[in-house]
């Protein structure tokens, strides 16, 4: 048995997780940043990466006693190394090194973005895994449809133009008034409101497998600004009725395509209900396999981290002491 400590800081969550074999969650601590950022409608950089400075610690000290494990149980300490924010990121990288200095044992480095790859894959610690599986992973920060052929073997098949699908919730949120994180509010919105009530286009529908959502937002506030006694509530719904129609029509195109095995959700909106409602949906009617991650593992946190870090060290190895940070590290993608 391999037991690894993963940290996560890439952007506004201190997170910490200690994983067995890749597979088996022992602790997933995290301690979430979005009251500090709240007030400024999303994440200031500086206040982010000093509030890692003073959670670190803590939170390793806590993923450690909620797992039961001494120093000398860890076999290797993993870190977010890119994408993020830089400072936040040098946090979590510096850390890691420290402990795997400390306590003798390998540093990995990890992408976030093949982290989130894994995420769903932590609720399936019973399950063999059937390839290829076409994910998607869709966040504030970026939208993709992603097939893996196999561990590390990773084929990118379609991404945002513009705006990620995160990022347009969080303002048209911002629009309505809803606040920060903009996901969860509209979310729980559109729950009371009319899906079909605002007439929206579902841009490039039946283009490619590449996503824009920048139009989406301006149509949203133009609507508004016309109709102003229009409920907030069937505006939320009818834009979310867009975006999921939109992610979840080139998933499935997708699946077919490379013939997959399964389905994979990923990333902070995969979280909304409408989306893994209907991805489900899809899984059962094509008769293909559905790897929904728990609420916990779509946002940022450190098992994924760890996860991810087991199976880099079985291929890869340990990565070496000086390496840093990279805030635009990107996967390396099958040609």
């Amino acid at each position: 048995m391999t037991t690894i400590l993963g940290i996560e800081t890439s952007c506004d969550e201190t997170a910490a997780a200690v994983v067995d074999d890749g597979r088996q969650v022992r602790s997933n601590i995290v301690s979430s940043q979005v009251d500090l950022h709240a007030r400024y409608g999303g994440v200031v950089p500086e206040i982010a990466g000093r509030a890692h400075e003073a959670l670190i610690t803590p939170v390793v000290a806590e993923a450690l006693v909620e797992a039961g494990a001494a120093d000398s149980d860890i076999d290797a300490v993993a870190a977010t190394c890119g994408p993020g924010l830089v400072g936040s990121l040098l946090v979590g990288v510096a850390a890691a090194k420290a402990l795997a200095l400390v306590w003798d044992v390998p540093y990995v480095g990890v992408n976030h973005h093949e982290a989130h790859l894994y995420a769903a894959l932590l609720d399936e610690h019973d399950a063999e895994v059937q390839f290829p599986l076409v994910t998607l992973l869709v966040s504030g920060g970026h939208t993709m449809l992603v097939s893996t052929e196999g561990h590390g073997r990773y084929r990118l098949l379609g991404a945002t133009r513009d705006d990620a699908a995160g990022e347009a919730f969080d303002k048209v949120a911002r629009y309505l008034g809803l606040g920060y994180p903009g996901g969860p509010a509209i979310d729980r919105l559109a729950n009371e409101g009319d899906p079909e009530a605002v007439p929206l286009t579902r841009a490039m529908l039946d283009d490619g497998l590449d996503f824009s959502f920048s139009g989406i937002k301006t149509a949203v506030i133009n609507w508004v600004r016309a109709h102003p006694s229009v409920d907030a509530a069937d505006v939320a719904a009818s834009f979310q009725a867009c975006v999921v129609d939109v992610l979840t029509h080139k998933t499935r195109r997708a699946a077919q395509q490379v013939g997959a095995a399964g389905i994979c959700l990923a990333g902070g909106v995969a979280a909304n209900s409408a989306l893994r409602e209907r991805t489900l949906d899809i899984c059962v009617a094509d008769r293909i396999n559905a790897y929904l991650p728990s609420r916990a593992m779509c946002t940022d946190n450190a098992a994924m981290i760890a996860a991810t870090a087991w199976y880099r060290l079985q291929s890869d190895g340990a990565s070496p002491l000086d390496g840093g940070a990279d805030p635009n590290l990107r996967i390396d993608f099958l040609t």
